[in-house]
């Protein structure tokens, strides 16, 4: 067990958050299939990105490590049959969005996952791949990982999202690539739209109105990306320095997406004060300075549309709730119990032994501030955004918290502890 002992300081100074994971996924996939060389500047090197970076080159394509970033040669969409299985490590990005790479290739290829992705369920993602004509077989009827996909000529869908995932639509739009005609996707609540941002960062034929995604199959150009920062990975540094007395810290080049920002309305509701300074945008992304210092805020509802822009941002949120004056609900967050874990129930369990007034609901949680951490002994689900949650927590308890694992926060954010001690030093 890893001994995390409370901080005796503030947090000063200032960090760059690491590169955003989704971004960084999505450019390493569509530089792979775009023609010509894509320069991609802050990517984030985490095992979830190495993955998928593993995979293209076991589909032929070729990447170069530059000071800033990578450069990739892409393969104009013909790629290569692997000759070994691809390897998804504990990433349910790479798996869900390669999925739909794979569905329109013309060769064979199985792929597998580790203890823990081969427990997510794809079957959000397979239905509407075989819909366009994808021919995927696994374990549990083709639900889990490992998986064969034979490679077959897709066709275009018309599908209605039966579920609030960027993942699945990101999926069915990769795989429309290879497809005739033309797909259209509607959403019941607008996700992430960074797929959408960076095919027409590519030259993508795509048309984008409210909660309707045209896309027909078009030709992709190699392009320059810079990845912005993760605001789900800035949020555990933007709650400790909310939580941790005297605090104040900057946090520079934020992704400010209004389709990832939804932790920045969740403070608004809560009344947090806040700056962002030196805005810019850069392939359809806008990104900034985020400052912030520590404050006392009030418990708020969490609930509908705003559930999908902060969705990995959750667990840290109910942290941040436990030191909320009054009653903060959490509503309509089902799609936590998907994820690396069920991080409703792992997030109500951790918070609770640590000392928070913390329910579990069917869709979420009630979390009653505010209310002093006293330390314990805890475990992270090998689940990155607990385990950070739980250093962040460890900052303000009485006494020591005892973790059992560090290495899942590698998934997402490398640097995490390294950052923590540049903000920690007095």
């Amino acid at each position: 067990m890893i001994n995390l002992k409370p901080l005796s300081h503030p947090l000063k100074g200032t960090i760059q958050a690491p590169g955003d994971k989704s971004i960084s996924h999505r450019s390493i996939i569509l530089g792979s299939l775009a023609e010509g060389v894509t320069t991609v500047q802050n990517l984030l090197l985490s095992e979830d990105c190495k993955r998928t970076i593993e995979c293209f080159k076991q589909l032929g394509v070729s990447f170069k490590t530059t000071e800033t970033g990578i450069t990739i040669n892409g393969k104009n969409f013909a790629l290569e049959e692997p000759i070994e299985p691809l390897y998804f490590g504990n990433s349910g990005t790479t798996a869900r969005l390669m999925l739909g790479v794979l569905a329109g290739q013309p060769f064979f290829t199985r792929v597998y996952g580790d203890e823990y992705l081969s427990k997510r369920p794809m079957m959000r993602v397979i239905n509407p791949l075989k819909k366009m004509g994808a021919l995927i077989n696994g374990r549990n009827n083709g639900q889990l990982l490992p998986l064969s996909i034979t490679g077959n000529n897709l066709e275009s869908i018309f599908y209605e999202m039966p579920v609030k995932s960027a993942q699945v639509k990101s999926s069915i739009l990769l795989a429309t690539l290879y497809s005739k005609g033309r797909t259209t996707i509607i959403e019941k609540t607008v996700t992430r739209n960074h797929t959408e941002n960076m095919l027409k960062a590519f030259g993508a034929n795509i048309m984008v109105r409210n909660q309707e995604i045209t896309l027909e199959s078009s030709k992709l150009i190699g392009t320059n990306i810079f990845v912005p920062g993760d605001i789900s990975s800035a949020a555990f540094f933007i709650v400790a320095a909310l939580i941790v007395p005297s605090s104040s810290i900057t946090i520079k080049n934020v992704n400010l997406n209004e389709t990832r920002a939804g932790i920045l309305t969740v403070l608004d509701k809560m009344g947090a004060n806040y700056t962002i300074k030196n805005e810019k945008i850069s392939n359809y992304e806008a990104f900034g300075d985020i400052s912030i210092k520590h404050q006392t805020l009030r418990g708020t509802t969490i609930q509908g549309d705003l559930i999908p822009l902060l969705i990995d941002e959750l667990p840290i949120i109910a942290l941040l709730a436990s030191q909320c004056e009054g009653e903060t609900i959490v509503r309509d967050a089902e799609e936590l119990r998907v994820k690396e874990t069920d991080r409703i129930k792992a997030t109500v369990e951790v918070l609770k032994k640590l000392g928070a007034n913390i329910v579990e609901t069917k869709d979420g949680m009630i979390i009653k501030g505010k209310t002093p951490l006293t330390g314990g002994s805890v475990r992270s689900y090998y689940d990155h955004r607990i385990a950070m949650m739980i250093v962040i927590a460890s900052l303000i308890s009485r006494e020591s918290v005892f973790l059992d694992e560090l290495d899942s926060i590698k998934i997402s954010y490398p640097n995490f502890l390294q950052d923590l001690e540049t903000l920690a030093e007095i």
